[in-house]
């Protein structure tokens, strides 16, 4: 032992620093000081006292849409386009097995009318009646004349904006007449945010709310699709209360039946087109970002 010390205590400090340095420290760690829970807790509490001391107040909206029921009317250039693609499908498609029988009854027909025609050829059809493809066709036209197609418009249920059949070629929306302050306004159906509740949970609630037959809705998501946030007036603003925060849901009518109409109901089903009429500016601006024409 006093070999190695004396060795030591012989090499100057600036060498022994300089090894020090130079020799690589292994299996040294500290351990962090773990706060997780005391941190989430601490969360927590912060967003429990931010939320109960929120200016704000949450809102949340539904927008139901009824989808079109028929297709759409083509425009000029789109029914041009579809006789053009029939014509291009028209000649280079094959003879159909009706068309291949058809060729094959007139030549039969060609050779009963020549003066060279054996009867002996078509000894296996016997003395049965051939039906032939042209009587087809014939008995097919008579069906189809006697066939009418139901109305794709209709004047008397178009105009009626209750109505959720009107309009069947177009995509609809749902508004319903709510009291905001002291006026009576158009908006897509809302309700106040309760405590314990999701905001998809208080759109569902607003729509069940309404008064109307249940409504049987598939909403898009649990994730709203827009905000709108707005202020109080002036003169009943208040430190704890500022305003309004409304989140829009998407939701499509999943109602094969259409629900019957409920008397005296503020309810209006209307096109993308009309909601200028009935929605305020700012609101509509918002709105009309995230709902499809069609």
């Amino acid at each position: 032992m006093a070999v190695p010390c004396e060795r030591m205590a012989r090499r100057s400090l600036l060498q022994f620093l300089s090894y020090s340095s130079r020799t690589p420290v292994r299996n040294v760690a500290c351990r962090k000081f773990s706060i997780g829970p005391v941190c989430r807790a601490t969360h927590e509490y912060k967003t429990v006292a931010e939320r109960a001391s929120s200016p704000w107040t949450l809102t949340a909206a539904v927008c139901l849409q009824r989808l079109p029921v028929i297709s759409a009317d083509f425009s000029p250039i789109e029914q041009q386009f579809k006789q053009m693609m029939q014509q291009m499908e028209l000649e280079k498609s094959l003879l159909s097995d009706h068309e291949l029988q058809l060729l094959e009854d007139t030549e039969r027909m060609n050779r009963r009318q020549s003066g060279d025609y054996d009867s002996d050829e078509e000894e296996n059809q016997g003395d049965q009646e051939i039906m032939l493809t042209q009587d087809l066709e014939d008995t097919w036209e008579q069906k189809l004349k006697s066939f009418e197609p139901a109305p794709r418009t209709r004047v008397d249920v178009d105009k009626d904006l209750t109505s959720v059949e009107r309009c069947l070629a177009d995509s609809l929306v749902l508004l319903a007449e709510q009291q905001v302050g002291g006026e009576k306004l158009w908006l897509l159906p809302q309700a106040p945010w309760k405590e314990g509740e999701t905001l998809r949970q208080t759109a569902e609630r607003a729509l069940a709310s309404l008064p109307a037959a249940p409504l049987k809705a598939t909403f898009l998501g649990n994730a709203p699709c827009g905000v709108y946030k707005y202020k109080l007036p002036k003169a009943v603003r208040t430190q704890s209360l500022v305003g309004t925060k409304v989140f829009f849901f998407k939701a499509i009518l999943a109602d094969a039946v259409p629900p019957p109409k409920a008397p005296n109901a503020p309810l209006l089903w209307v096109k993308k087109s009309e909601l200028q009429q009935y929605l305020k500016p700012a609101y509509l601006m918002k709105v009309d970002r995230f709902i499809l024409s069609q």
